[in-house]
């Protein structure tokens, strides 16, 4: 390589420090091509999914999304080491079974996150110091990050569950709620993220699909009712506050001197509440992420929905569920047993009544129009009556967990109404009765349970029988006193 030297006017041959140098300046003027340096610029998405809650809606989702194309990696997370143990000694497959047809995906990762116990809103029982490699983790839990996580559990496990994993969750995480009745969000940020600076982002789903277990095979789940998904991504704390009033969003607004012109709220909100801010926000990549995964999923028939919206349909579900649910165990009956019955009825608009009140009066929608028509206790009670008219057949699920002695969301349904109305000054005596009533009912079933199954001892080996061998010795027991071929009863 040559150069001319113009003071001196004579070609030279240049050194090899100067040819070094030389490239090295070039390089350094020359935009980089090397593809890594995107990635190192933009971190990598992890496209990981986990999956709280392997019951019928969470195997439904964790079906759903890996039968996409290009599926990302689903982890199922276990509560029980028998359920793990299960799944471990299994196909580990999903089936979802549709109209008589069978579907199974396989390609899922499994792990344990054993739920904390807690009391009065505190965890107890529970000595982690020396369970694991995190305080926080007990052996044989994962204590990799989570990015993305969904959780099909019912409202009242979700904080149970959450404790177990909450050490895993960053602020950049994204957390999906599925459950029915609403106040789970604020639960969680009350007991588990305190701090909004370390807190995760937050989704909400209402899932309208019918489905449930197959009692012949694990892991399989019969999808009996098509629906859909409503979804919709949370404004954060650190970007809105979570009692400030939404702003409507309309296409056309009213202008005075230039500026919009916001309908006035139908009377005088508490100065203690912010200012009514718009409900659009930036999403954060993993939000993006999540949203734009479950939207691409068909089964789901997933849809997306700004905050105010969700809210009012989450509304709309709360007003049929504080009916149809509460009214179906009391009765012990399916969903039709509330249709053509006079006596029911008044008590239905007795409590539309508190329930409408509530919701109107709820500062979040006080800017949103036509709130009062929409939410006027002779509509809701034409939503319920076709609700229930067409739901006839079906068992509600708090009757189903009632009838099992299990708890039931009734806390975050009606419990709800009553709590929201407090904080308004207005008393819901119907609800509050009616939910006292639902846990009455459930404790007594559950004293029932407990005191029908007899209490076997060890045998031989010392060894204790499990509750499948109870279970099965009872059925034999019972089926002795069954009548016998000639039609009477054995004693």
């Amino acid at each position: 390589m040559t150069s001319w030297k113009h003071a001196e006017g004579v070609k030279t041959e240049d050194t090899p420090t100067e040819t070094k140098r030389a490239s090295d300046e070039a390089a350094s003027r020359k935009p980089s091509r090397n593809p890594a340096d995107f990635y190192r610029a933009q971190p990598v998405l992890d496209r990981r999914i986990h999956i709280m809650g392997v019951g019928n809606v969470g195997s439904f989702i964790a079906h759903a999304l890996r039968g996409i194309p290009n599926a990302p990696p689903v982890t199922l997370i276990f509560a029980r080491w028998e359920k793990l143990n299960e799944w471990t000694e299994s196909s580990q497959r999903l089936t979802l079974i549709t109209d008589g047809d069978a579907e199974i995906r396989d390609g899922f990762d499994a792990e344990i996150a054993i739920p904390r116990i807690r009391f009065h809103g505190k965890e107890v029982g529970l000595n982690t110091a020396s369970q694991g490699p995190s305080e926080d983790s007990l052996s044989g839990e994962s204590t990799e990050p989570i990015s993305s996580l969904i959780i099909c559990s019912k409202a009242p496990y979700v904080l149970q569950g959450l404790s177990s994993v909450k050490h895993r969750l960053g602020k950049d995480s994204v957390i999906l709620f599925l459950q029915n009745g609403m106040g789970t969000v604020e639960e969680v940020n009350r007991e588990i993220f305190p701090d909004p600076a370390t807190r995760p982002h937050y989704m909400l789903g209402i899932n309208s699909h019918g489905m449930h277990s197959s009692p012949d095979s694990p892991f399989t789940t019969v999808h009996a009712g098509f629906g859909t998904i409503a979804l919709g991504i949370l404004p954060h704390e650190r970007l809105r506050p979570a009692s400030a009033p939404y702003l409507p969003d309309a296409k056309f607004i009213a202008t005075k001197a230039g500026k919009p012109v916001y309908p006035d709220p139908p009377h005088d909100l508490n100065p203690g509440y912010p200012p009514p801010l718009s409900s659009k926000f930036p999403f954060t990549p993993n939000q993006r992420y999540l949203l734009r995964t479950l939207l691409r999923t068909p089964v789901l028939a997933a849809s997306s929905f700004s905050p105010p919206d969700l809210l009012q349909m989450q509304l709309d579900k709360l007003a049929v569920n504080c009916i149809i649910n509460p009214l179906t165990v009391l009765l012990d009956a399916r969903n039709g047993a509330i249709l053509n019955n006079y006596a029911l009825t008044r008590t239905m608009r007795l409590l539309l009544a508190e329930i409408s009140l509530v919701i109107r009066s709820l500062p979040e929608l006080q800017y949103i129009p036509n709130i009062s028509q929409r939410f006027d206790p002779g509509k809701l009670e034409t939503v319920v009556v076709a609700v229930a008219h067409r739901t006839r057949g079906n068992v509600s699920s708090m009757l189903a967990d009632v009838r099992n002695g299990m708890q039931t969301e009734i806390e975050y349904i009606n419990g709800w109404i009553v709590s929201r109305g407090e904080d308004m000054g207005i008393r819901c005596a119907m609800n509050y009765m009616l939910v006292q009533l639902v846990k009455g009912k459930r404790l007594v079933v559950q004293h029932e349970i407990e005191q029908g199954v007899p209490v076997v001892e060890g045998r031989g080996n010392g060894r204790a029988e499990t509750d499948v061998t109870i279970r099965r010795r009872v059925a034999q027991a019972v089926t002795k006193t069954e009548t016998d071929a000639k039609g009477n009863r054995k004693l």
